[in-house]
């Protein structure tokens, strides 16, 4: 069997919400949704049909990737313990979470700076707030840009589409 071709986005690496450091390769071969959360935010029920998804379809290969943000409206203030509360208490997310980081701005993590070059979105390369999507292939390559409003439900026939 070949081994899967490393994209760039296979290259990068992000912090667990338990401290670890974990390797996008991790996910190569998967279909994997990220997306931007917050606990505080009118989009947070969204965790739920995220959570739903990735319960449906893990067994096919779709992984959702969860990074905290702080960067709209405070909407995330707390820390990893808080975060991990509301994630798992309020909405049952057993799909992988990420440490809080910044999605636009100097200090943008690499995972969404990668993305928003492949995927510049309406405002051009910026996230307009939480709960922003992005479906990348199996493959490693960014297919689709999600905005916050379209719900998990929404996406689902693309999902399938692509699993």
């Amino acid at each position: 069997m070949e081994e899967p071709v490393m994209t760039p986005f296979h290259q990068l690496t992000a912090t667990s919400l338990r401290g670890e450091l974990i390797s996008m390769a991790d996910y190569a071969g998967k279909l994997i949704l990220v997306v931007n959360t917050a606990s505080h935010c009118g989009f947070t029920p969204q965790y739920a049909g995220l959570e739903a998804l990735y319960k449906q379809y893990a067994a096919r290969g779709l992984v959702v990737l969860g990074f905290p943000c702080n960067q709209f409206g405070h909407q995330e203030p707390g820390g990893a313990d808080e975060i991990a509360q509301t994630c798992h208490i309020n909405y049952g997310v057993s799909f992988p979470m990420f440490e809080k980081v910044e999605v636009n701005g100097t200090a943008t993590h690499p995972v969404f700076r990668y993305l928003k070059d492949e995927l510049p979105g309406v405002l051009g390369g910026r996230i307009k707030w939480n709960f922003t999507k992005f479906l990348i292939g199996r493959d490693g390559k960014p297919l689709r840009r999600f905005a916050p409003f379209t719900t998990p439900e929404k996406i689902e026939t693309v999902i399938l589409t692509a699993l």
